[in-house]
């Protein structure tokens, strides 16, 4: 029998194992009504830098305590579970397969598409490197190009044009063995950096192109989308931890401290903040009553966030995109909560800028309002729509047995 998507509600658990936090959420899913969070766990991460797991027992703790979190707010057990991919190690690549159609007719069936999409990944094969998602960008047949779905056309040569998506095996042996270890089995690996667009980009922004910047604690991952599909991925080693080892270098504090003043009282852009304006480190929990001024602090961080949107910049500019992104771009994790960061953004990019948060979810919504959850919300409404893909293709499939044999009958019987 043919399973239906909508005759039963689902669910699903993701994670996003993180440099400095982990989360993850319980999400039920139907075709009758929006995706509900019932579960949502966070914790700060341990055995973890730049996305890559440094301590597999450390790493393997933090999950478990997350998914513990997830299972009590809930009281469900985790269910299907979707991982993000994080890190410098993911690598992103144009790459085309061509095949030569295979029916007499020269009409393109599905198994011509699959030969042409195995055929662009063959031509990345590598040691120690593993694929993660194939994203199609298009096809051609013969000269004509631009084509997005060939199925049912005629041609002689049909090309696929894909975005391939690889990661370090190593690094998805740690993280697999991580998970399991917290007895957590039976994970599907996604891209990180994929998953923020798929809670917060609308079809039309994804056509007109828009860029996703996640700014994580140790890394910032940049997506840019045209043409309603991916264009091109990157993953830059620098992030809002950077920004705080300045503020203890700068004002011989220690790390914990120069984190909290970061997130009380940072802000990027020092022509919001008053030079005679203090910062009571006593407010902070600290003995000792010493006072540094804000506007020194707001000096640090804009100096920091200039150099690392350039090289945001650098990457956009790299694929010709310099000042031609008309959706904008769309500012998500937690590092994007800092404050003026939008408008100096905007400076630096010269581009229409926004933040970012999870939509069209419902159930828990209040607890997940924050835009560092938009990647692991992300990654449940990838799991959402493959699934919803998956059901729709199957009673496509039932559909056109049912109408082969209502047409045989018909001719058989008088």
């Amino acid at each position: 029998m043919v399973k239906l998507f909508n005759a039963m509600s689902q669910t699903i658990t993701a994670l996003d194992l993180g440099s400095f936090e982990t989360r993850a959420l319980l999400v039920k899913f139907s075709a009758s009504e929006v995706p509900q969070v019932l579960g949502v766990g966070r914790r700060l991460s341990r055995g973890m830098k730049k996305g890559v797991i440094v301590d597999i027992n450390e790493a393997s703790q933090t999950v478990a305590a997350v998914l513990e979190m997830v299972q009590n707010s809930s009281g469900l057990k985790v269910g299907h579970n979707v991982v993000a991919v994080n890190g410098t190690h993911l690598s992103c690549v144009n790459a085309k397969g061509v095949v030569a159609v295979s029916r007499a007719d020269k009409e393109i069936v599905q198994s011509d598409v699959d030969r042409a999409i195995k055929s662009a990944q063959a031509t990345l094969a590598a040691p120690n490197r593993e694929i993660i998602s194939v994203l199609s960008r298009g096809f051609s047949i013969d000269n004509e190009e631009g084509i997005r779905n060939p199925l049912g056309m005629n041609g002689i040569r049909l090309q696929a044009d894909t975005v391939i998506v690889s990661a370090s095996s190593p690094f998805l042996r740690n993280l697999s063995k991580a998970v399991s270890l917290s007895g957590w089995s039976g994970s599907e690996f996604v891209p990180g950096p994929l998953a923020a667009g798929e809670t917060l980009l609308s079809k039309k922004q994804k056509d007109l192109g828009v860029a996703v910047l996640d700014i994580g604690s140790d890394t910032m991952s940049l997506v840019i989308y045209e043409d309603g599909e991916v264009l091109y991925v990157d993953v830059i080693s620098a992030g809002s931890s950077l920004i705080t080892s300045d503020i203890a270098i700068g004002l011989r504090i220690d790390i914990d401290t120069a984190e909290s003043i970061k997130v009380k009282y940072g802000t990027a852009l020092t022509d919001q903040v008053r030079k005679t304006e203090m910062i009571e480190l006593r407010s902070l929990g600290l003995e000792e009553n010493v006072r540094v001024r804000r506007f020194e602090v707001t000096g640090i961080i804009e100096a920091r966030m200039r150099e690392m949107l350039g090289l945001v910049a650098h990457s956009i500019e790299k694929v010709g995109k310099k000042n031609f992104l008309p959706a904008g771009v769309v500012l998500v994790g937690a590092g994007a909560k800092l404050e003026g960061l939008n408008e100096l953004a905007k400076k630096e990019l010269k581009l229409p800028v926004r933040l970012g948060f999870p939509e069209n979810f419902g159930g828990l919504v209040d607890e997940v309002i924050d835009p560092g959850f938009v990647k692991v919300a992300g990654l449940a409404m990838w799991k959402v729509n493959q699934e919803q893909q998956l059901d729709a293709d199957q009673s496509n499939s039932y559909g056109k047995i049912q109408t082969f044999f209502q047409d045989l009958m018909g001719r058989l019987l008088p």
